[in-house]
Parts: C-alpha cells; sequence; structure tokens
C-alpha cells in the first residue's frame, strides 16, 4: 500500500513514534528531496536504511503509475520535506493514481503548519479555508475574489513576498481585517504576530525570514454594503468566474440579494 507520512514541521521532536516506526521497517522511501529524508532518518536516529527514490512537482505525474504497481506488492513510505505529503507538496496525484487502480491508501498523521498556525492566530478555528501558497502573479485580484469569504483563510506565503502579500491583502480585505503572521512554527525563533492587516502591512515591510503561514479573519456576515459587494462580485468575473456564479457567492457570504448584486454589477460593467 501507500503510506503517506507527515513529518516534523521543525521540531524534531514532534516526529510521532508511528513514523519512526515506519521508517525503520521500510524498504522504499519516496521522498520529495532524498537528502532531506536522508538527514531525517539520521537526527531521529533510525538505524534503517531504506532504498530511496525521489518523488517531487516535477516527476510526480510521470512516475505515479509505476509507484502505484510497486504498491500492489510491498508498501511505500512517501515524505515530503515538511508536514503531510498532499498539502502544497506532492502528493495528491500519488494519491489520486492508488484510488483509481484500487491500491490502499493509507497515512501517519503528525504536525500541520496549517493547523499550527490556525489555532495560534486567535481567529475563529470553526470555519476556515485553506488557500496554499498565495500566485506570484495576480495575486491582488485572488486575494480581492477572497474578500467576502466569512470563513478565517490560510495561506502560505513566501519570506522574500510576505511584504508585497500583506500589503495587497490590506488593501483587497481592508486595513481593519485582523490577522496573523506565523513564522518559523515549533522552531527556536517561533514568532506569531497578531494585529490588524494594516498593522502586520507595516510591520513587516521589510520582510521576515523563515517559512510562513498567514491567517486572515473571514469576513463579517451581513456586514458588507452594496457597492462593496458589487465590487466583489465584479473582481470575481475578472477572476474567470460566471457572473451569475459570482453574484450567488458573495449574496451568500454578505446576506445581500442575489438578484440585487446581479443587477447592480451588470449595471457597473456597462459603459
Amino acid at each position: 500500500m501507500i503510506v503517506l507520512a507527515a513529518t516534523p514541521i521543525g521540531n524534531l521532536g514532534d516526529a510521532s513514534g508511528r513514523l519512526v516506526e515506519a521508517l525503520e521497517r521500510a524498504e522504499l522511501v519516496v521522498a520529495e528531496d532524498t537528502r532531506t529524508a536522508a538527514h531525517l532518518l539520521r537526527a531521529l536516529g533510525v538505524e534503517n536504511r531504506p532504498r530511496m527514490e525521489a518523488l517531487h512537482e516535477h516527476n510526480e505525474r510521470e512516475r505515479s503509475a509505476q509507484l502505484v504497481e510497486r504498491a500492489r506488492e510491498s508498501d511505500i513510505l512517501v515524505l515530503t520535506d515538511a508536514g503531510m505529503p498532499g498539502i502544497s507538496d506532492p502528493g495528491y496525484i500519488l494519491v489520486e493514481a492508488a484510488i483509481a487502480a484500487d491500491v490502499r491508501v493509507t497515512a501517519l498523521p503528525g504536525p500541520s503548519a496549517v493547523l499550527t498556525a490556525l489555532v495560534l492566530s486567535g481567529l475563529p478555528t470553526d470555519r476556515f479555508a485553506f488557500e496554499g501558497f498565495l500566485p506570484r502573479k495576480g495575486r491582488a485580484g485572488a486575494l480581492r475574489a477572497l474578500a467576502a469569504e466569512p470563513r478565517t483563510l490560510v495561506f502560505f506565503e513566501a519570506p522574500h513576498r510576505i511584504a508585497a502579500a500583506l500589503a495587497d491583502a490590506r488593501d483587497a480585505f481592508g486595513a481593519e481585517r485582523r490577522g496573523a503572521v506565523c513564522r518559523e512554527l515549533t522552531k527556536r525563533y517561533e514568532e506569531v504576530a497578531r494585529g490588524s492587516l494594516g498593522e502586520l502591512a507595516e510591520r513587516f515591510a521589510e520582510g521576515a525570514r523563515g517559512e510562513i503561514v498567514l491567517v486572515v479573519e473571514g469576513a463579517s456576515a451581513g456586514g458588507a454594503d452594496l457597492p462593496t459587494a458589487v465590487e466583489e462580485v465584479l473582481a470575481r468575473t475578472a477572476a474567470g468566474e460566471r457572473l451569475k456564479d459570482a453574484a450567488s457567492a458573495v449574496s451568500d457570504a454578505t446576506g445581500l440579494g442575489k438578484r440585487e448584486l446581479y443587477e447592480a454589477a451588470l449595471a457597473a460593467r456597462r459603459p
């Protein structure tokens, strides 16, 4: 079978006993980076030296079918550099292929940067949406399309882009919307900076170091005025949504009438 194994996101002490046990008995480890995987085995004191093969974003699609066939005969342990395989890391395509081929898939749960940042943010945790890495191009538009989303939003972002990302988030969601920049989670210099997006954009205007998770408060239901909601509808259509679907989504998020939004957005698009 295919075994997806979560690895520490920083602190090696977070490695589960099941992970160590699986590494000790593994014959084949498929890893995002085999050098990182080998270092993990040494750091955890694992004496077993399994065969290692690389599975990353550039070869996952072409290698998955072969790996699935091999998993019919013996277990394959799948690792990424940190966290759970398949969460903004290789793994999804392999799982999809295994399910289609009726090959069993299981997981060894463990550390998650998404959930760790969410619970440390101080923002609502009952409903949230994970958006992965913000796009390098069209980031401002992607954020505007989420402005009316009522759930807490969780993003990954690179340290050299966090300043621009926070500025775009402030402009898309409003300077007063609450957020948290979670940096170097579980590591020695862990930091969770909480505040308004305006404050965070100013605080991190020069960027930041380390692995970063950005958490943003969801929109207040019923708190949007019609002009702001229409802007959101137009942003969604600019990002590729049909006007009808965009009006429906914003209506659900704000409590404003679907027909009212549709007609107002239609009027706003006319020259």
